[in-house]
């Protein structure tokens, strides 16, 4: 079964990860902000920017917007990508907007700004080649043995892990950091971990790697549940192809209470 999260899915990935930025202070990684109050959904127009996915986008206390990039490559070319980001943002919504890049271990220098002539594109850059990784594994493993609650730090750092310079391959790190959060006593914690370990890894994994990581995925609770919603997204395929509840009962194995409320919502939108 190929991995891949369906756009549902990602409204619970997107619901996990918002907790675990909200949740937390950056000022670890030499980011100061006022504290992230809401993530805002962002959609780009195409005829503006190209490539219209952005990472994160939040709106914080002091009604500045935060926006996140994750790359594992410095490329000028996403600096121009960034910048027409933010603009559209701020001709649209008229808030300040600062930008924070955090680049992999793989990443030892990028530029600290983009300027051309008389305009001056300045994000933050986070390097995550310089946090030891192997020592702050160690440190999150032993709190963990021993039953210690985690701060709001430590929990970002399980999430970062595998964006660290550590000796460990990132696919083997991605895989420990989700098997270290699975030990997290307190289970908003550890779903949250878990969730957004997996979120996290989309954005330094290939596809291929991804879906090595199955086994590891299929033991967790937030698994489970973007299974389930993958497999409401393909019902509602299903339905909107005429396909009966009953056939479709009967080759995925959702109940046919559900695929009726799915049937009378897919009905509804159709109508709209």
């Amino acid at each position: 079964m190929d991995i891949k999260i369906s756009q549902r899915a990602k409204d619970i990935i997107q619901k996990y990860t918002s907790a675990l930025f909200r949740n937390a202070t950056l000022e670890f990684y030499g980011i100061k902000t006022a504290r992230i109050k809401e993530p805002i959904n962002v959609e780009l127009p195409v005829i503006e920017v190209a490539d219209t996915s952005t990472d994160f986008i939040f709106l914080l206390e002091d009604d500045t917007y935060q926006h996140f990039e994750f790359q594992t490559a410095y490329n000028k070319d996403d600096l121009i990508r960034f910048a027409k980001y933010d603009l559209w943002m701020y001709e649209r919504d008229k808030r300040e907007i600062m930008t924070v890049i955090i680049y992999s271990s793989d990443v030892k220098n990028a530029a600290e700004n983009l300027k051309i002539g008389s305009l001056l594109y300045a994000p933050v850059n986070v390097m995550m080649y310089n946090y030891d990784g192997n020592v702050i594994y160690a440190e999150l493993e032993t709190k963990l043995k021993n039953e210690q609650d985690l701060t709001d730090i430590d929990i970002l750092n399980l999430i970062f892990l595998p964006l660290m310079r550590n000796d460990i391959p990132k696919r083997e790190l991605a895989k420990k950091s989700i098997q270290l959060a699975k030990t997290i006593k307190n289970k908003t914690k550890s779903d949250l971990c878990v969730a957004s370990a997996i979120a996290f890894t989309n954005k330094y994994l290939s596809d291929d790697e991804i879906n090595n990581l199955k086994g590891v995925f299929e033991m967790t609770d937030v698994f489970t549940k973007f299974m389930n919603q993958r497999e409401i997204e393909i019902a509602i395929k299903l339905l909107k192809k005429g396909i009966s509840v009953e056939d479709i009962a009967e080759s995925i194995g959702i109940d046919l209470d559900t695929l009726n409320e799915l049937q009378e919502q897919t009905a509804e939108e159709n109508d709209e």
